[in-house]
């Protein structure tokens, strides 16, 4: 469902600008969503000329440099949407294409994620170099990846698992994979089918090599805020911009994304936080869950929250947080 589904709204299908320039990260994944991004603008808007501009961020820089690894504790601010949002506010793009959960909780001023795609997939998915998942792997097994997320919820239901860290885009994580002695690496589902990959068999090729995935339960992988999700970003002021994205804009995720954000928000939550969260919209109700897990524990406190979406995605983070706290 999108904002505004008429083709005369805002002068039929003439759009307010004659060219938009949408930016986004080099990997193989960002310029994938974008294309996206660019196939529905063009299907909304088909007098739109949309130029794409490639935006090298300090995560990437970070990412290539082997013996300066990433500093975990710096989340999403900064590393891999810090530069994209700078060359947005100074007006050298109109529209930043995010993933969502790269995106601080805190709103940048001056900016707004005004619009969404529809969501992805939300689960993560355990990649293999055998079939079984999870549930076979060999005592002491090694599975890396580069979520703290990840890491906790590993721990807390295979406590006999080894945890190693990743980093790198999605080709580069399935890279390491073959190159370690892992017995396994886990990455967001969303990515890899946006990469072409079909994970409905249980296994894909890539690069000659047979890799096995399991979809991980999300009642145990309780998916990032924002995971599955594209998010597009423009000056709050610039209200062609706003007409242009309105018119691909899904309410429905749009609202699970705002109530993910204000959750974290609220909790001071960041990408690289011990923390799950995922709204649902079903038949104009809502209902939200969450997973936060604290050092030293195990266990994870959860909640849940359900209710009609007039309630507002402030609302249902805000009853969502106190729950979980223990109100």
């Amino acid at each position: 469902m999108s904002v505004d589904d008429s083709p005369n709204s805002v002068g039929g299908h003439r759009p307010p600008l004659q060219k938009i320039i949408l930016g986004s990260r080099g990997s193989e994944l960002a310029r994938a969503q974008t294309a996206m991004v660019a196939t529905e603008l063009q299907r909304a808007w088909p007098e739109l000329e949309i130029k794409l501009e490639t935006i090298k961020t300090h995560g990437d820089e970070r990412s290539l440099e082997a013996s300066e690894p990433i500093d975990p504790r710096a989340g999403r601010k900064g590393l891999f949407t810090g530069e994209i949002e700078r060359v947005l506010a100074g007006g050298g793009i109109d529209i930043a294409v995010h993933s969502a959960k790269d995106l601080p909780s805190e709103a940048t001023p001056g900016l707004d994620v005004r619009g969404v795609l529809p969501r992805a997939a939300v689960d993560d998915v355990l990649i293999g170099k055998v079939s079984g998942g999870l549930g076979s792997l060999r005592p002491n097994a090694i599975v890396a990846t580069g979520s703290v997320r990840r890491q906790y919820q590993l721990r807390w239901k295979y406590p006999q698992i080894q945890v190693a860290d990743l980093r790198g885009n999605v080709p580069t994580r399935l890279r390491k994979l073959m190159a370690n002695e892992w017995d396994a690496i886990v990455l967001a589902r969303a990515g890899i089918e946006r990469l072409g990959y079909e994970l409905a068999g249980g296994s894909f090729s890539f690069e000659g090599a047979q890799l096995h995935a399991e979809i991980l339960p999300r009642d145990q992988f309780l998916p990032a805020g924002g995971q599955g999700v594209i998010a597009l970003q423009i000056r709050t002021n610039d209200k062609d911009a706003k007409t242009i994205v309105n018119r691909i804009n899904h309410i429905d995720t749009l609202f699970c994304l705002r109530t993910e954000r204000e959750f974290l928000r609220l909790l001071q939550g960041d990408c690289d936080s011990p923390v799950g969260v995922l709204a649902i919209v079903e038949a104009e109700r809502a209902r939200v869950r969450a997973q936060v897990f604290e050092p030293g524990k195990l266990e994870p406190r959860s909640a849940e929250v359900e209710g009609s979406i007039t309630n507002g995605a402030e609302r249902f983070a805000a009853e969502l947080l106190e729950r979980i706290n223990g109100g």
